[in-house]
């Protein structure tokens, strides 16, 4: 059955299989623009918690995500789930500097990528100086958010949720209430911490009125003078 829906979709060969049978194919093409790269790619709908591609996987493509979230993560040879990084929609992912991918990446709700071939944007690039100058860009922006979480990880448990809120918070309209599509799981493995010291460190922030919880999903900055003070 997946093979089928599979060549529905017309992949070559050297596609990273999805391996999950609710992956279903959604419109073989559309036009997609990766800064301001205007290509077209195959577009895909993941439901929620089903693998995009694996670690070890070749790295044919970049994703762009059009609506939904998507984690990468890496499984530690403890077992322990380390997530790099959280997408959401007009993000692109998948950056490599091998031939596979060294880590996964899954859809955390819902959602629809568009896959453009990393070959197509590579021949691009090297024909068009603004587009090497553009995906260049987008490299580099990838690196920092690599860096920017690496540092991440060296502060303290409350500096950690705190920086993770504000990162949140700058990714959608101004003061309106962060919407997490993610789990308190998902946040934990990305910062290093428990799912109880992020229960914890939100409801001291909740206290002191830096923040408000209507729900597990939702969260009112409240104070964000006083949380940028308590990231740093």
């Amino acid at each position: 059955m997946l093979q089928d829906m599979l060549a529905d979709t017309r992949f070559d060969d050297d596609f990273a299989q999805p391996a999950d049978l609710f992956m279903r194919p959604a419109r073989d093409s559309e036009p997609c623009q990766v800064g301001s790269i205007k290509l077209t790619g195959q577009s895909l709908s993941f439901r929620r918690n089903v693998e995009i591609y694996g670690e070890g996987a070749p790295a044919a493509y970049l994703y762009k995500v059009v609506s939904g979230a998507v984690r990468t993560y890496r499984v530690l040879a403890d077992g322990r789930r380390q997530i790099q990084a959280f997408y959401a929609p007009g993000d692109v992912f998948g950056f490599e500097l091998e031939s596979e991918h060294t880590h996964s990446a899954e859809a955390i709700v819902d959602s629809r990528i568009v896959l453009i071939r990393r070959r197509a944007i590579t021949a691009l690039a090297a024909r068009d100086g603004d587009v090497a100058r553009q995906l260049w860009t987008l490299t580099a922006r990838e690196l920092r958010r690599v860096q920017n979480h690496t540092m991440l990880l060296v502060k303290t448990a409350r500096e950690r949720v705190v920086s993770f809120l504000l990162e949140m918070a700058e990714r959608g309209p101004t003061d309106e209430p962060v919407t997490l599509p993610m789990s308190r799981q998902d946040i934990a493995d990305y910062l290093g911490l428990t799912i109880e010291t992020v229960s914890r460190t939100l409801t001291s922030l909740e206290s002191v009125a830096a923040i408000a919880l209507p729900n597990s999903r939702r969260i009112v900055l409240r104070d964000r003078a006083a949380l940028r003070r308590l990231s740093s």
